[in-house]
């Protein structure tokens, strides 16, 4: 849904109050909208972070960790959601996606990245960077990119899922059947630490 309410930033979408109806369509993202995800990464965090973490975690989170793993995008597992409204250009609304590496969580500046493919009969396929713009929070996007994921996961023969949830994140990954162990703190340097919780799922070919 839209609103007919001006918006400045060219990559926010309009504001989804109004009774218009939408379509969600999912992709594959390019490398040429880095720019605009890392935008929808930013506000996301910001925006939907804020009871769960303190504003000095978010920014230290966002220099250290919270990003766009290009490595995902080459690979063409990293997924883009886009709104489709009529009479409006298609806007990009949420993003995530997964890998068949063995890092676990974070962005291109992350230090802890870890290229090496994982073995489908005995590794877990990783669930990556999942970010959804305020504007459209709680309308599906981020099951609708889980349930491509998982499919796409199944195709490749991985029948287990992992993820590192951050704390908002992780009642969407309940309510879709992951489990959660017991959190842990991930230490960001100097700007302190930060928490996650691991999380995994069993799916069936």
């Amino acid at each position: 849904m839209s609103s007919t309410k001006q918006n400045t930033d060219k990559n926010s979408p309009p504001s989804s109050k109004s009774n218009q109806p939408f379509r969600l369509n999912i992709r594959p993202a390019r490398l040429d909208e880095k720019e605009a995800l890392a935008h929808i990464v930013a506000i996301s965090v910001r925006e939907l972070s804020r009871e769960d973490y303190s504003e000095r975690e978010i920014e230290g989170a966002l220099r250290t960790v919270f990003g766009i793993d290009t490595e995902l995008i080459k690979d063409g597992t990293y997924f883009a959601v886009e709104a489709h409204i009529h009479g409006a250009v298609p806007v990009v609304v949420g993003c995530g996606g997964w890998s068949r590496r063995k890092t676990l969580f974070g962005g291109d500046q992350f230090d802890g990245r870890v290229s090496e493919k994982l073995n489908p009969a005995t590794d877990a396929a990783k669930v990556r960077a999942f970010f959804v713009h305020p504007a459209w929070a709680r309308r599906g996007i981020g099951t609708l990119i889980l349930e491509e994921c998982e499919r796409a996961a199944k195709v490749h023969g991985f029948t287990q899922l992992e993820l590192m949830a951050t704390l908002p994140g992780e009642k969407l990954y309940r309510a879709y059947g992951f489990v959660p162990s017991e959190s842990i703190q991930h230490d960001m340097g100097k700007d302190g630490m930060i928490t996650f919780v691991p999380m995994k799922k069993i799916i069936s070919l």
